[in-house]
């Protein structure tokens, strides 16, 4: 576990990113992870029941204590402290930096948040996924959605990133169907 754990946290205007904690399992349960429109273009499937929630806050909080997880987080409004969504970035090598997912309830969308948690306004006191990848120098970031996701392709390119290329077509796991990535980058 990294020294540094539990002092990840990312401020915007109306959120905080950090690491999840167990007694939120039912407000991400009941704003996330039930429903099936969240999971539609991401590798999970929704959880049916509050044990299976709990089993799967357990599952995700020894995901986010590995180091290569540093920046595996939960996102709260900040308004209520409760639970709406994950995000996440990762390094891929010295520089070069992509997000790992950004997921929101279904009541949590088209407010705003999405911008966000990947971009930021211009203030020193409100960081998000670029503006930290930034402070730890990368000179690229890397985001994709899977072709059909209107909504993430639209907030990347909203938040100046670019088309890069397409993947090849690739099998959900979970699902079995194929699907096919749009990249995107940005570029400092």
């Amino acid at each position: 576990m990294v020294t540094d754990y539990f002092d990840v946290k990312l401020e915007t205007k109306d959120l905080i990113l950090k690491k999840a904690e167990f007694e939120d399992w039912k407000t991400i349960y009941y704003n996330l992870w039930r429903h099936k429109e969240s999971a539609k273009y991401m590798l999970w499937q929704p959880t049916e029941t509050d044990e299976d929630a709990k089993d799967r806050m357990k599952r995700t909080i020894a995901f986010e204590e590995k180091p290569e997880n540093k920046y595996a987080l939960f996102v709260y409004l900040k308004k209520t402290g409760e639970a709406i969504g994950f995000a996440g970035m990762r390094e891929l090598e010295p520089g070069i930096y992509e997000e790992t997912g950004i997921a929101l309830g279904p009541e949590f969308v088209q407010k705003g948040y999405g911008r966000q948690i990947l971009y930021t306004f211009n203030s020193q006191d409100m960081m998000a996924l670029l503006e930290e990848a930034g402070k730890l120098g990368a000179k690229e970031f890397h985001a994709c959605n899977r072709i059909g996701n209107a909504a993430s392709r639209v907030l990347q390119l909203s938040c100046g990133f670019v088309f890069d290329s397409l993947s090849e077509e690739k099998t959900d796991s979970r699902t079995g169907e194929t699907y096919i990535l749009e990249n995107h980058i940005y570029r400092n």
